[in-house]
Parts: structure tokens; C-alpha cells; sequence
């Protein structure tokens, strides 16, 4: 692939690829812009090759997602996966707003990767799976827990009774 067609994919996509950077940084800007950069010029200096063309979301997303966290690992805010969190016990604030971000953020890692992919960027699980390097089977089991777990979260901060279906 020449040049001008990466940069083309690249204009076509930046919006998307930005807000995932933004979204694989826990939503810090600067962090984002700069990992966005470095992906750009990975991909315009041949470091990360486009293999197939009908694959170029899940494939720039892939490179976003192992930037962002050799950045975070850099900067020493990269917790690994491994390492559970209860984040249930973390109080949420009642406001007359819910605030998505936070819910989302109170989401296992890759129940919130699998979630944002599919809902704001529009892939399929199997492409999630493909970006997360994980199997199909996983990328399903962390999309439905997603959904179920934020359901509760989001019933839970509008205070009202939760009948786990």
C-alpha cells in the first residue's frame, strides 16, 4: 500500500481513531494526541503494516491499543489485566445526570474495550476479538457481562430496584 492510500485511511478514520486512543488512555487528551502520533507515524514509516484492506478498523484500532499501552506502561499507569479490582464498592455519585464515562470506567478492562468497540465504534464482536487478541468465545462472554454489569450500574445510580433479568 502506498503512501497517499495510508494517509487516506488515515484522514477517513481520525475522528474514530482518535476517540479510541482517547478511550484505550482512560480518557486523557494529551496522553491520546500523543499516542495517536506515535500510531501515525508507525503506520506512515512502515512499522505497522496494513495486511488486509477490508480489515483497516480493526487493524488501526489494534495499533492504537498496543501504543496506548506502551505509553501507559511508560508513564506507569498501565495496571494489568490480571490484577483484579472490585470496583463495586466505589461509590457513584448521584446526580441528575448519569455520567457514562464513569459507569463505564467501573467496568473490567476488557468488558469496557469490548463495549466501546461495539457500541461507539461500531465493530463486531469478532472484530473486538480481533483488536483484543482474544478468542470469539471471550470477546462474547465480556460483551454480554458488559452489558448485564452496566445495566446494574446504571439502574443502581438512578436508585431503582434492579430485577437481574
Amino acid at each position: 500500500m502506498n503512501h497517499s492510500e495510508l494517509e487516506n485511511i488515515l484522514k477517513n478514520h481520525h475522528r474514530e481513531a482518535y476517540l479510541w486512543a482517547r478511550q484505550c488512555c482512560g480518557f486523557e487528551d494529551e496522553l491520546a494526541k500523543d499516542v495517536l502520533q506515535i500510531c501515525y507515524l508507525k503506520i506512515l514509516e512502515g512499522k505497522a503494516r496494513l495486511q488486509q484492506v477490508e480489515k483497516v478498523k480493526p487493524w488501526l484500532f489494534s495499533v492504537i491499543r498496543f501504543t496506548a499501552i506502551d505509553e501507559l506502561r511508560k508513564k506507569g499507569n498501565w495496571v494489568a489485566l490480571q490484577e483484579n479490582y472490585d470496583l463495586e464498592d466505589e461509590p457513584t455519585e448521584n446526580e441528575e445526570e448519569l455520567d457514562y464515562q464513569k459507569l463505564l470506567m467501573q467496568l473490567s478492562p476488557m468488558q469496557r474495550e469490548v463495549m466501546l468497540m461495539v457500541f461507539y465504534h461500531q465493530l463486531t464482536i469478532a472484530e473486538s476479538a480481533e483488536v483484543l487478541q482474544i478468542s470469539l468465545g471471550s470477546a462474547r462472554t465480556h460483551y454480554d457481562r458488559g452489558k448485564k454489569r452496566l445495566k446494574e450500574l446504571i439502574v443502581k445510580s438512578q436508585n431503582l430496584e434492579y430485577d437481574g433479568k
